[in-house]
């Protein structure tokens, strides 16, 4: 065996082995997204799948013997199982109606079609005649023809489209509220299956129109980049299963919901006239204790009215007092630290981590940019 395809069989088999690990690991999850985690499982346990036949097909197994009449490429199902997995993950309470299933169709009539191309074997004398019709040019269409690889392609560009618009207005779901911003790197694995499949198709045409297949596309590169993409999507799910893209909110009638408008109302005056925000020690209960409130309800405002938690709410305000301070070319011979310190903040580290947040930079950009 050359040492290309060595390596080649490695990386196959890593990309397998991993999408198994971690496909294993995702159907052991106990989250509100443990029905999404199950289509993402099935995604990399058909990835791992294909990998795998292909690896066989280098050691001759699952060629023109017995176990060419029972692999699959499924090649049609990545696209139904992406849909799915997007859809429940942005909808906790989502669950398959038959009416869904109709997404499988496809998938059912590559399974049916494979068989019965497949069979044709069984009938063929090496002559045309000893083929039905049907059997004849299925063949010819199924085997000769980029058929599978195209139909596939297709189908997972038009449900990563379909999942695409899903992230982009995400259902409203009673006593939930989504948070966007955990919504990122599903968008990002979308967008990565849905850019490989539109490379992958036009190439293929490519080669078959023009090359006859000489180009040889659909050998080395596209496993290689199926096995990377196996590896990956593994990786991010297995980082982020704990992660959680919903929190319960809490069903308020009218009257509470005015009680903590009016609670909201008292609060923004404080940090407005008063700048309540720059007291270093500020918390929950001493904010309560200037409205009059207590701290629970107080808690209840940020939750509801705000949609912040204290913390972020308050550091936020500093951040933007901090802002105002650097502007002001009169504080230009004082430290950044001594300023933040001005403008609120009780910590360096909570200074450091607040400025990152807002601007994905450290501290020190905040001068420079000015």
């Amino acid at each position: 065996m050359e040492l290309s395809t060595v390596i080649f069989v490695i990386l196959l088999s890593l990309g397998a082995i991993q999408g198994i690990i971690y496909g294993s690991i995702l159907l052991q999850t106990k989250s509100i997204h443990k029905l999404a985690y199950f289509f993402l499982a099935c995604i990399l346990f058909f990835f791992s799948y294909r990998l795998i036949t292909e690896i066989l097909h280098f050691f001759g197994i699952g060629r023109y013997d017995t176990w060419y009449y029972i692999l699959l490429e499924m090649n049609w199902i990545y696209g139904a199982l992406l849909y799915f997995f997007v859809k429940s993950y942005v909808n906790p309470l989502f669950k398959i109606s038959k009416r869904e299933l109709i997404h499988f169709i496809p998938v059912g009539i590559e399974i049916v079609w494979s068989f019965f191309i497949k069979s044709q074997n069984f009938y063929w004398d090496g002559s045309r005649e000893s083929l039905s019709w049907l059997g004849y040019w299925g063949y010819i269409v199924w085997m000769h023809y980029p058929t599978i690889y195209v139909v596939g392609g297709l189908l997972l560009i038009y449900y990563s489209f379909k999942s695409l618009e899903i992230l982009k207005s995400p259902p409203a779901i009673p006593n939930y509220k989504i948070q966007l911003e955990k919504l990122h790197w599903i968008k990002r694995v979308v967008i990565a299956l849905g850019m490989f499949s539109v490379i992958f198709t036009l190439i293929t045409l490519i080669d078959f129109f023009f090359f006859d297949y000489a180009f040889n596309f659909f050998g080395y590169p596209i496993f290689i980049i199926m096995a990377i993409i196996t590896y990956w999507l593994g990786i991010e799910g297995f980082s982020r299963r704990k992660a959680v893209a919903f929190k319960k909110v809490e069903t308020l009638t009218e009257k509470e919901t005015l009680q903590l408008q009016k609670i909201g109302d008292s609060i923004l005056q404080k940090m407005e006239v008063e700048q309540l925000y720059k007291n270093p020690k500020l918390t929950i209960a001493l904010l309560a204790e200037s409205i009059n409130e207590k701290p629970y309800l107080v808690s209840k405002t940020f939750t509801n009215v705000f949609d912040k938690k204290f913390n972020d709410y308050i550091n936020e305000l500093r951040f933007e007092a901090l802002k105002k301070l650097i502007s002001n070319t009169k504080n230009d011979k004082f430290t950044l630290l001594s300023l933040a310190f001005e403008a609120g903040f009780n910590s360096k580290a909570s200074f450091n981590r607040t400025v990152t947040k807002f601007t994905g930079k450290s501290p020190k950009h905040l001068k420079t940019n000015k």
